[in-house]
């Protein structure tokens, strides 16, 4: 197997990069470009050279012996300076050693997932880790990433497995007298375990929503006053404001973090019926796309919901252009009145949706659940026919155990992870 190398920090000048190394020759070429090594997880200051003498830079190398490492392979990291050249020089130095190249992308996470250091669904939570961007993100991905939802996974597995066990026992011994009916205890771990996956399952969506982030959008009249408003919660003017009823249009999207949750803020055209067609299209596509958000945040003057705006418990009438805040409900994006009180309201909206997710977070997890499930439904249906189609509820708790190596990696993996590590770095 080749040894792999890539920068494992961000691409740029910095004050630091990190070089890693992984792979059975990674302690030979790190020996040849920088002398001894220290003792594993020791960082020694050496100088780096080309090996061939040239001295590159100086840093700290330390090495991680496996199977104890991120790939469970021996790592090598070499900590050098940040500066471009450095960085080129050290690698391409490397990759002249012999049976040392560049890694794809991916390949270092790749290769914690084939020595069993991570399963699948860490490998994912490591992707949405480094793509989080708010403290939710970051909070989810970081429990999916220490292993839970695989720890669960295996639980219910064993579960699953005892239960077919026991099954298949009382096949085996279909001739001769039985002293125990097993059928209680398969029953009781089915139906228990069946119960867990359905919870998890359906906290799936509400897990993918914190992933993406959610929409909120404004909606009232033309010159409520959206745009103003979208424009003093971004802290920016994203949307042009003009005193000319009718100026947005399109729908106007600005992306931020609100108390720790990824919210597409979304300033649509004024909704009324108007003899403009460019106009119209603005507001059936404002109307369309305000009722397919998460909230609903209605800028009124008179606190009347437009026709055909879809409200629900969750969304907020708001009382515009109350520039001193008085009237109850009131918000002005012009002074910011009421506009602590509204992003109060959106947090708590945010919590309580967000509060039955759990770790399993995307649809290929509830697409697991929801197969072993249905298997699980299937054999429940044949141990209530009775002892002479066992046979069929153990095939069918198999389907079950399959869909669970499914869902922590252990079969039909390979389309997801090209996926997956098409949007990691080289260093990952």
């Amino acid at each position: 197997m080749d040894t792999i190398v890539a920068l494992a920090s961000g691409h740029g000048k910095a004050g630091i990069s990190v070089i890693r190394l992984s792979g059975p020759q990674a302690c030979n070429c790190a020996g040849a470009l920088a002398g001894k090594l220290g003792a594993p997880r020791v960082s020694v200051l050496r100088q780096i050279t080309d090996g061939q003498g040239a001295a590159l830079d100086s840093g700290l190398v330390t090495w991680f012996s496996a199977p104890k490492s991120f790939t469970g392979e021996d790592i090598v990291e070499l900590a050098c300076h940040g500066s471009l050249a450095v960085v080129s020089a050290v690698l391409a130095a490397c990759c002249r050693q012999p049976s040392v190249r560049m890694a794809e992308p991916g390949e270092f996470t790749r290769r914690a997932l084939e020595n069993g250091r991570l399963d699948m669904t860490q490998v994912e939570g490591l992707a949405d880790l480094i793509d989080a961007e708010t403290e939710a993100q970051r909070r989810q991905a970081l429990r999916v990433l220490s292993g839970e939802l695989g720890q669960r996974a295996a639980q219910w597995r064993l579960n699953l497995v005892r239960a077919c066990a026991l099954l298949e026992a009382t096949i085996d011994f279909a001739d001769e007298e039985v002293p125990v009916d097993v059928t209680p205890e398969v029953c009781d771990l089915v139906t228990g375990t069946r119960a867990a996956l359905v919870f998890e399952a359906g906290g799936v969506s509400m897990a993918e929503r914190v992933r993406a982030g959610f929409e909120v959008a404004i909606i009232g009249k033309p010159n409520v006053g959206k745009s103003t408003l979208l424009n003093a919660l971004a802290g920016r003017e994203a949307a042009l404001t003009s005193d000319v009823a009718g100026t947005t249009r399109d729908i106007i999207e600005v992306r931020m973090d609100l108390a720790g949750f990824a919210v597409t803020l979304l300033d649509t055209a004024g909704l009324r019926n108007t003899a403009d067609h460019i106009e119209e299209l603005g507001v059936e596509r404002a109307i369309a796309r305000a009722n397919a958000a998460d909230i609903r945040a209605v800028l009124s003057l008179d606190g009347a919901v437009p026709v055909g705006i879809e409200m629900t418990p969750d969304d907020i009438v708001l009382l515009a252009k109350c520039d001193d805040g008085d009237k109850k409900g009131g918000i002005s994006g012009r002074t910011g009145a009421g506009i602590d009180r509204f992003v109060d309201h959106l947090k708590a909206v945010l919590k309580e949706k967000t509060s039955t997710s759990g770790v399993a977070t995307r649809e290929r997890h509830k697409q697991a659940l929801q197969e072993a499930v249905v298997a699980m439904d299937q054999a429940l249906s044949f141990l209530e026919i009775g002892p002479d189609v066992y046979e069929l509820a153990a095939e069918e708790l198999h389907r079950a155990c399959r869909a669970m190596d499914g869902l922590i990696g252990r079969i039909g993996i390979e389309s997801i992870l090209d996926e997956i590590f098409s949007s990691f770095c080289l260093g990952k």
